[in-house]
């Protein structure tokens, strides 16, 4: 297979990689300090982002801001948290583009002007930040990142004599593209998703405060409880009088990320009502529906393809076993000098146990193939353990696109999918056979309540108006829809009680723009 179209890097991170996790949290209590609060809820979010940290919080209408690159353990210890006061906070944690990992970049931006201070912390990506700059340094306003999330800041800022609220209606109508906002100023926290509700966001309730966080598992980690994902096209504010939300948009369709639920999220979260661990299985169980195969084992793609392994064994009552083990301690490879250390980082990661495959006819499941190079190692040391057989089985259909909604995608000529078949690219993996998930079937994975039904069998989009159960009635807490012309109208927020709703943006078209996290 020479002319089999392949990447040119091998790359132990073989997968999409996540842009960044956002974290806020509001007390009522003007004594209270909520940075070692938003320090847990950024452990928690670590999977989103190892490249930098940030924690921004408000006291006497100061916003204090402390930041740097690396792991959240790393840029914060004990000193520095305690000296971070404040009854309101963010917090950031980033995973930039390779080029882009500088602390220039690193989240949250403050902003301080005449007026006020504000503090953002942003998860997506801008599809008009280019424009948006170029008018804005027109204005005159400089800019001190390659970030578009430094563009969203300083649209606040500009329109800030409005008010806090219109000058963020009209920075979220202005900007375009995906982003889970957090937003902090002198007394108030603000929590925002963009009208399609792409990248997630949600809010939770802890014994003294209100919690916002790209997953309610980091809301967990605080200490609270999930009241409610934030809806597409919504802004949720804090302050001392209570919690308000309205729609800033009328135009809302879910298109969630369907990745968020493959791969991106920790098991442990719901997302937009979904289980993540419980789509996992089903979607191991779709897969044993659509292309089972006779095996002797299943074992998992550590770490994320094993709820869909536990699935696909419950199902065709294969035995699932351990099989490979993943190290937790190797960095990510493309921080490695040369290719050389490159690749023996990716011969430490995974180690297969010999005693579980041998003489074995082994299914491994996996959540996807972007470049093909994990996979491709992953079959080679199961051979070499002596598995008698490989067959691989994809969460996940193939990606064939980059995308540009916030996530960090290899050119399209690096995605091994785009341009071979499923023949090609079983060939080049080594396997004994290879089939992904159909789009039907990953649907219906993340559509436990099987409410879900696609709106054209062809399309790759699956898009159900957001704030509406089934029937199409309105939201529980969802009072208000629409922004008039002299600012939103606010309501009191009520916990909904709501089932599932519909996913999912699939796959993108082309990348555009440096993501900003």
């Amino acid at each position: 297979m020479d002319d089999l179209q392949q990447t040119g890097r091998l790359d132990d991170e073989d997968k999409l990689s996540e842009e960044c996790g956002v974290f806020g949290v509001f007390s009522g209590d003007p004594e209270k300090d909520m940075a070692p609060l938003v320090y847990y809820g950024l452990f928690s979010l670590q999977h989103r982002g190892q490249e930098s940290a940030g924690i921004a919080a408000i006291k006497d209408k100061t916003i204090e801001c402390k930041k740097g690159m690396g792991l959240v353990g790393e840029v914060f210890s004990p000193e520095i948290i305690a000296g971070i006061k404040g009854s309101a906070a963010i917090g950031h944690v980033r995973y930039s583009t390779c080029g882009s990992s500088v602390i220039e970049n690193a989240q949250p931006f403050v902003s301080r002007f005449k007026l006020g201070s504000i503090a953002v912390a942003h998860n997506g990506n801008l599809t008009n930040a280019d424009v948006v700059r170029e008018l804005l340094e027109d204005a005159g306003i400089g800019f001190t990142s390659s970030s578009d999330s430094e563009v969203i800041v300083n649209l606040i800022a500009k329109n800030y004599r409005k008010g806090l609220e219109r000058a963020l209606t009209d920075t979220i109508k202005f900007i375009k593209g995906s982003y889970a906002l957090v937003v902090l100023s002198g007394d108030a926290l603000v929590g925002a998703r963009d009208p399609n509700g792409i990248r997630p966001l949600c809010l939770g309730k802890a014994a003294d405060c209100w919690i916002l966080a790209s997953e309610s598992c980091a809301i967990d980690a605080a200490g609270g409880e999930l009241v409610r994902d934030i809806e597409p096209g919504e802004m949720v504010i804090i302050n001392r009088d209570g919690v308000f939300s309205f729609l800033y948009s009328e135009k809302t369709r879910r298109a969630s990320c369907s990745f968020e639920y493959v791969y991106f999220a920790r098991p442990d979260t719901r997302i937009d009502g979904v289980d993540v661990y419980g789509s996992r299985l089903r979607a191991g169980e779709i897969l044993a529906r659509e292309s089972a195969v006779e095996a002797d084992l299943v074992i998992g793609g550590p770490d994320s393809g094993i709820p869909a392994a536990i699935g696909y064994g419950r199902a065709t009552g294969t035995p699932f076993g351990l099989g490979i083990v993943k190290s937790k301690y190797v960095g990510r490879t493309f921080i490695s000098p040369n290719q050389e250390m490159r690749e023996k980082a990716v011969s430490v990661k995974h180690n297969v146990i010999r005693s579980e495959v041998e003489g074995k006819r082994v299914v491994v499941i996996d959540d996807s193939i972007v470049r093909g190079t994990t996979s491709r190692r992953l079959v080679s040391i199961l051979r070499k353990a002596g598995a008698r057989e490989v067959h691989f089985r994809v969460c996940s259909p193939p990606v064939r696109f980059p995308c540009y909604f916030g996530i960090d995608t290899p050119h399209r000529r690096d995605l091994i999918s785009n341009g071979n078949s499923v023949s090609e690219l079983c060939a080049s993996l080594g396997a004994d056979s290879l089939a992904f998930i159909s789009v039907e079937g990953l649907l219906e994975a993340l559509d436990g309540e099987k409410r879900y039904a696609p709106e054209g069998q062809s399309s790759a989009h699956a898009k159900k108006p957001a704030g509406t159960q089934p029937d199409g009635s309105l939201l529980p807490g969802l009072l208000y829809r629409g922004v008039s012309d002299s600012g939103p109208r606010r309501n009191q927020l009520r916990a909904p009680a709501y089932g599932i709703q519909s996913i999912v943006r699939v796959f993108a078209a082309a990348h555009t723009g440096e993501s900003g996290g």
